[in-house]
């Protein structure tokens, strides 16, 4: 008990000193630590020596995700992400040669299937019934012949947590967090995955991925209005296109689009890992080298991108559903590393971060306006121009509309008033101080390292990050509302709880 609570002081007094450390040197510490190297194949490998326990957290980035697919084949990256913990060539297979064959005969039924069904109308209900019998005497078949969940298997037994992965509409990240004696069988594992996979279970996994997009979008209201809202704030890029995809594309997801894709998106000069923790960074190099070099880099072709036009007024939405009203309001803005960027994630923490701040004050305290009010900045993704977002949710008896216009009237002031000197460093201590916590475990470390070198080719973004935050004056603040968040840049989409008769 007497060693926990002197752990507990020194912890404390280790967080007060950061506090009070000035930005540029703390960032400089840490960008002066991080050694990063190439390899041949374009892979770029970032590594940081932490001694805080024998673990190691490690993050595997693709700057690949929802806005690189082709158009009608919306949730292939998500469901390419399902894939990748099926196993490979070694892991989760009994015998491949004999089990490759049963698998290109699975896929021309599931093919033939797809084909048959895509016909509508006119499809043919008896060869249907028939492709539907052969595709699942197939798939039992098969199932006999694999080791089901062997990557987690591998992981956990040695002793692996935070096993994960996610897909968004920039990037692609599988993540694990593993005991520092482990990382050779992490470089075995993840080089197979990124050489051989094999994509078994395809066409289950499909339908757990509908029965998901059900789950999330179209029975839950909050992501049925998020969905509703992108597809009105964008009109021609592709965020406005839900990472999951929309359901007409996933049910005709076909494996051969998948390996073409992975082939294009998943190569090497196409990938960042960070590797923070307990580790000897020359060490960690032969390995990476050993098992990542040899696997070859491909030619990046990305689609071309059809740009966002120009405003020309303001757009609304309205979303009826069997729910609490809810709202969200937002404006496009630049991407990092923009510098107004910067400035919106400090009107965000201005606004609605904590139980001080502007709107959470205001709407939620006093006026008793809103159950909730958030500000989000940089949605959907931050690859390019994106949202600065508000989510709120009234307090019966007040409406959609009364929040609007009370969200209306602090953006006013934002636009007409300079913050004060006081409040502004009340928040840059605020940013300044969760921004460190991020940075407090491996884990944390690891993830935005990665990210920003697989999002913006330089980690240097998240060392100079606090720098930045220190340099906004208020009247970057006002310029900021002033330019940006106008009536006629907006998006309002509008939740109504459906009438009764109509339920």
């Amino acid at each position: 008990m007497i060693r926990d609570n002197r752990l507990f002081f020194i912890t404390s007094l280790t967080w007060v000193f950061l506090l009070l450390l000035p930005s540029p040197l703390f960032s400089y510490d840490i960008a002066n630590r991080i050694q990063a190297f190439t390899l041949k194949n374009g892979l770029r490998l970032l590594m940081l020596e932490r001694r805080l326990s024998p673990t190691v957290s490690i993050y595997i980035r693709y700057r690949s995700g929802a806005v690189d697919e082709a158009d009608g084949k919306t949730g292939t990256a998500h469901l390419l992400e399902h894939m990748m913990f099926k196993g490979t060539k070694t892991i989760g297979a009994r015998n491949y040669p004999r089990e490759q064959k049963l698998l290109l005969k699975i896929e021309a039924a599931g093919t033939a299937l797809d084909r048959e069904k895509m016909k509508g109308k006119s499809a043919d209900p008896i060869a249907i019934e028939r492709l539907t019998r052969e595709l699942s005497a197939l798939q039992n078949t098969h199932r006999q012949q694999t080791v089901s969940n062997e990557i987690d298997r591998l992981y956990t037994e040695h002793g692996a947590v935070g096993l994960n992965a996610s897909t968004g509409q920039d990037l692609t990240t599988y993540q694990v967090s593993i005991p520092a004696n482990r990382i050779e069988l992490w470089a075995r594992i993840e080089s197979d995955r990124m050489r051989n996979p094999v994509f078994r279970e395809f066409y289950t996994e499909r339908d757990v991925v509908m029965e998901e997009r059900r789950q999330r979008y179209e029975s839950d209201p909050d992501g049925k209005l998020f969905e509703r809202y992108l597809a009105t704030a964008f009109i021609a890029h592709p965020y406005r296109r839900p990472v999951i995809g929309w359901p007409s594309d996933i049910r005709f997801l076909d494996m051969a689009y998948m390996r073409r894709f992975f082939k294009e998106n998943h190569a090497p000069n196409n990938t960042v890992i960070a590797v923070v923790g307990d580790i000897r960074p020359p060490e960690v190099l032969k390995l990476v080298e050993k098992y990542f070099g040899p696997i070859p880099s491909q030619r990046l072709t990305p689609l071309p991108l059809t740009e966002e036009p120009a405003r020309s007024g303001e757009r609304r939405v309205e979303v009826l559903y069997a729910a609490d009203p809810k709202l969200i309001l937002g404006y496009p803005k630049p991407p990092p590393p923009d510098f107004s960027d910067y400035v919106f994630d400090l009107i965000e923490s201005l606004l609605t971060r904590g139980r001080t701040a502007r709107l959470y004050k205001i709407l939620v305290e006093e006026k008793r306006l809103a159950k909730s009010i958030q500000a989000h900045n940089g949605l959907p993704g931050a690859r390019y121009p994106n949202q600065f977002v508000f989510f709120a949710t009234p307090l019966h008896p007040h409406t959609n509309m009364d929040l609007e216009r009370a969200i209306d009237e602090e953006i006013e002031r934002l636009k007409n008033d300079l913050v004060s000197e006081s409040e502004l460093e009340k928040v840059k201590n605020q940013l300044r101080a969760d921004f460190i916590r991020g940075l407090d475990s491996n884990a944390g470390l690891a993830g935005m390292l990665s990210y920003y070198e697989a999002l913006l080719g330089d980690y240097h973004y998240l060392t100079g990050y606090t720098a930045a935050i220190d340099k906004i004056t208020p009247d970057d603040i006002r310029a900021a509302a002033r330019t940006y968040l106008t009536r006629e840049n907006r998006t309002v989409a509008s939740g109504v709880r459906k009438p009764l008769h109509e339920r």
